[in-house]
């Protein structure tokens, strides 16, 4: 048992496990790449009270856990896939995860712990596809902003930005999950509600603690990216702005409605002012916030 538990932690934090079929952990399965290690980690997990924080602080403070994850075409040649561990894994967010990083970037993200489920904002008419209609109403208030693992699912139904990026339906058991790389999930970041909303929050945080263009594309890149911005991407998002913000100061009155309704949705915490500003920097946040390099973990 303990060295299922060690494995399906390990396959949490580095995308595949010690055995990679974690389904089938016997002598009918892969068998594991390290099994030293396999054992050692189950004994340490005993050892300690069978304590999940402790096995997991033990890996990410561990030297193999905190490698980069650039590729090396030396090590490319012998290991290709990895199994040896000279590099950390590259991979994309699990979908639960993806909105939550949104949340926290934009600054809106709920910390309560608990209670009933919630219902974020989603596309009009998806729960008119499941076999008994169903109604949702999304939340207001904090609960609108809550970590996905509290949002309310309908089996039949699932939240369709979830689904878009492989969220398991629940139907079935599932140990793994299929990463899986498509255009709909881009055209999600870029055109879900609740992403758009989430770009308004992104675009209003930036407007509020940065007093310039660089300064607030550099905030952005160390809330969505953890890093600092180059040259280049700072020299292409300036441009943006710039673009943006013309056309916006040309097309009042659509900026005058993204600026209502960002207000609107309750971020009247930090009202939102200045309609071409604040609808040139959404559309950047938009931009930060459907990178690649913001969903995936590397």
């Amino acid at each position: 048992l303990a060295r299922v538990a060690v494995n399906r932690m390990w396959q949490h934090l580095f995308g595949q496990g010690i055995v990679q079929t974690d389904n089938d952990f016997g002598s009918q399965g892969i068998p594991p790449t390290h099994p030293q290690l396999l054992d050692w980690l189950a004994v340490e997990f005993m050892e300690n009270d069978w304590s999940q924080k402790e096995l997991h602080r033990l890996l990410v403070t561990s030297a193999t856990y905190r490698q980069a994850s650039s590729r090396r075409a030396d090590v490319d040649r012998i290991d290709p896939a990895n199994k040896w561990l000279a590099r950390q894994a590259r991979f994309r967010l699990d979908a639960e995860l993806v909105r939550d990083v949104a949340l926290a970037a934009s600054g809106m993200l709920s910390a309560r712990m608990g209670g009933p489920g919630v219902f974020p904002p989603q596309p009009e008419g998806c729960m008119d596809l499941g076999q008994h209609r169903k109604t949702w109403k999304a939340s207001t208030g904090e609960n609108r902003y809550r970590r996905a693992a509290y949002t309310y699912r309908w089996r039949n139904t699932p939240h369709p930005a979830l689904k878009v990026f492989d969220a398991p339906d629940g139907l079935a058991a599932c140990t793994r999950r299929i990463r899986s790389n498509t255009p709909l999930q881009a055209l999600t970041l870029l055109n879900d509600p609740a992403f758009i909303e989430l770009s308004m929050g992104l675009a209003n945080r930036l407007l509020t603690e940065a007093a310039t263009a660089e300064e607030r594309i550099r905030l952005g890149f160390q809330l969505c990216l953890n890093r600092e911005p180059d040259v280049e991407e700072v020299r292409l998002l300036t441009g943006l702005v710039a673009q943006q913000t013309k056309e916006f100061a040309a097309q009042a009155s659509s900026a005058k409605a993204i600026v209502v309704h960002a207000n609107a949705l309750g971020q009247a915490t930090r009202p939102v002012t200045g309609d071409a500003a604040f609808s040139a920097w959404t559309m950047v946040a938009r931009v930060i916030l459907n990178l690649d390099e913001t969903i995936t973990r590397e």
